[in-house]
């Protein structure tokens, strides 16, 4: 009986976790990796440089979806780039991207990247879902 009362002290002051699943669309090609961005640091968007809590991915190009599990309710932002010839960076021409790029809730890209804001979502619940298109420039 103190085993049940000690697990239940231990489950009252528990954090609430959850996955993301996050879905990738209009990849032109299954050619390099894409490195996908997690993060809860608005000023380390878009590209979690100096973020210790971010959490970094790089999959196949030809992978359609990738799941983050045991995150802590919150609000998070997703960064992609599709790195075509695998250098680890976003290639640019005269600041133009020459690779793909995408961001969670694909707000409306301008001059540069979108706000931490523009792209934030919630998590609040068991599971939440991300569709992030990519786009090309050049």
């Amino acid at each position: 009986m103190l085993l049940l009362g000690v697990s239940a002290a231990t489950l009252i002051g528990a954090t609430p976790v959850a996955q993301l699943d996050v879905d990738f669309d209009q990849v032109r090609s299954a050619k390099g990796v894409l490195r996908i961005c997690l993060t809860a640091a608005p000023e380390n968007f878009p590209t979690c440089v100096d973020d210790h809590n971010a959490t970094r991915r790089s999959i196949p190009a030809g992978a359609s979806s990738l799941r983050f599990e045991g995150l802590p309710h919150g609000n998070y932002a997703v960064a992609v780039i599709h790195d075509e010839n695998g250098n680890k960076k976003l290639d640019t021409i005269a600041g133009i991207p020459r690779e793909g790029f995408g961001f969670s809730r694909n707000p409306p890209i301008r001059f540069g990247p979108p706000s931490f804001s523009a792209a934030r979502f919630a998590i609040n619940s068991d599971a939440e879902k991300q569709q992030v298109r990519l786009r090309y420039i050049l």
